[in-house]
């Protein structure tokens, strides 16, 4: 007796769905599941929603943030700081930052950290626009701020690109690591510890 299962197309869906960062097989099926016979689900809203924005929606020339018209907000902003310019893995790293209101310069995204194990190489990274937009503010007090994860790879990351800047006259900072917000001292490990002690202030 051959096992029962959704249509042809409900088993589309939920495969579609699974490919989906942090959505798993029951997830995508319950998912799926309520777009079909929820009321208040409009799967045409949300599948014209994903087209607008596959088409409108780009990465910025200047500082691979998210732009609806070839450079971003941010950038066409004069009122930033140019002196200083944060270098993070993801578009989606600046908008913590932003939201923190404590940064007010510029923002560079690498577009991912080297990974030998991914095949992630410096030339798959958005390196040589870093560089050519520092080396175009030569001779003017400049900080690179790099906001990079502390794994191992953003940690490689970090320091590749701590060797290409040290020719470009610019202070290179790291952001400082260690405890959160209202952690304790008792669910810390080793590495968060002694970054904690390291970058006391």
């Amino acid at each position: 007796m051959s096992r029962l299962d959704y249509p042809e197309a409900v088993v589309a869906l939920i495969s579609e769905l699974k490919r989906l960062p942090g959505v798993g097989p029951r997830s995508a099926e319950r998912i799926a599941v309520w777009m079909i016979q929820h009321q208040k689900a409009n799967p045409e809203e949300l599948s014209r929603a994903l087209d607008s924005s596959r088409e409108i929606v780009s990465l910025c020339k200047k500082c691979g943030f998210f732009s609806t018209q070839g450079r971003c907000e941010l950038c066409e902003d004069n009122s930033r700081d140019a002196g200083c310019l944060c270098v993070v893995e993801h578009p989606t790293d600046v908008l913590p930052l932003e939201r923190s209101g404590a940064f007010g310069g510029y923002y560079h995204c690498l577009g991912g950290k080297l990974s030998p194990l991914d095949n992630t190489s410096p030339d798959d990274l958005n390196i040589s626009e870093l560089i050519r937009r520092i080396s175009s503010n030569m001779g003017e007090e400049q900080e690179v701020i790099l906001a990079l994860s502390s794994d191992v790879e953003g940690e490689a990351t970090a320091n590749y690109l701590v060797e290409i800047l040290e020719k470009y006259q610019c202070k290179v900072t790291r952001i400082a690591q260690g405890l959160p917000a209202g952690g304790g001292l008792e669910n810390a490990d080793e590495l968060t510890l002694m970054r904690a002690l390291q970058g006391r202030r």
